[in-house]
């Protein structure tokens, strides 16, 4: 489990073919002092277990899954990458709870400067879409932001300049692909729901419409 709350940057260093899969070197801009061996390191906010350390330098092994649906699967040696690990049970949640399981990519579409803030929109699927308030947190390449505005088709999130000098989202350009992880209360909500109105512990199709009345009928307000 994550907060979403970068603890520095990392830069690929080596990656090497492992059957279906890869085995990447990383090498970090911080201390890795207390990080051991089958530790959970997110990268770019997939959730990935350290299986060699050397110094600032860790490896991991990251499965087709894991290449096919987020950008790893894109990644170049030499390229810069967020990092953060594991949270402790005696640290502050100063983002959101984020697991490291990436639910899809999406696409910077728009970069624009407003007062001392970056405001970014991002075009992602319907079917990540329909997981984001207004208000809401959503992880960006493992960055804890907050939804400024949302629609079907697209997020805005704001960047403060201490966000864009500590992680990669103050380097990306119109066209670059990002991880997106949405909040995984909604997802959570929608399971609970779908099986409670389908009276027999399977899942509905998506779209089966939830609103006021039924979140009501539910329980959860």
């Amino acid at each position: 489990m994550f907060t979403g709350i970068i603890e520095g940057l990392g830069t690929i260093a080596a990656i090497h073919p492992s059957g279906q899969g890869s085995r990447f070197s990383i090498t970090s801009d911080f201390d890795l002092t207390g990080t051991r061996i089958g530790d959970s390191i997110a990268v770019n906010g997939a959730c990935l277990t350290a299986v060699v350390l050397q110094g600032r330098r860790f490896t991991v092994d990251v499965s087709p899954e894991t290449l096919k649906r987020s950008v790893l699967g894109q990644i170049k040696i030499g390229e810069p990458v967020n990092l953060e690990r594991a949270l402790r049970l005696s640290d502050r949640l100063d983002g959101h709870l984020v697991a490291g399981h990436v639910d899809g990519i999406g696409i910077l579409r728009e970069r624009k400067t407003l007062a001392n803030a970056i405001v970014i929109t991002i075009s992602v699927p319907e079917a990540l879409s329909r997981y984001m308030i207004e208000k809401g947190s959503v992880a960006v390449d493992g960055t804890s932001l907050t939804i400024n505005r949302c629609d079907s088709a697209s997020f805005d999130v704001s960047i403060i300049p201490h966000t864009a000098g500590l992680t990669t989202i103050g380097l990306k350009k119109v066209g670059d692909a990002v991880n997106i992880e949405t909040d995984m209360i909604g997802k959570f909500v929608e399971r609970f729901v779908l099986n409670r109105d389908s009276g027999h512990g399977k899942a509905e199709e998506p779209g089966g419409g939830i609103d006021m009345a039924m979140l009501a009928k539910s329980g959860f307000i």
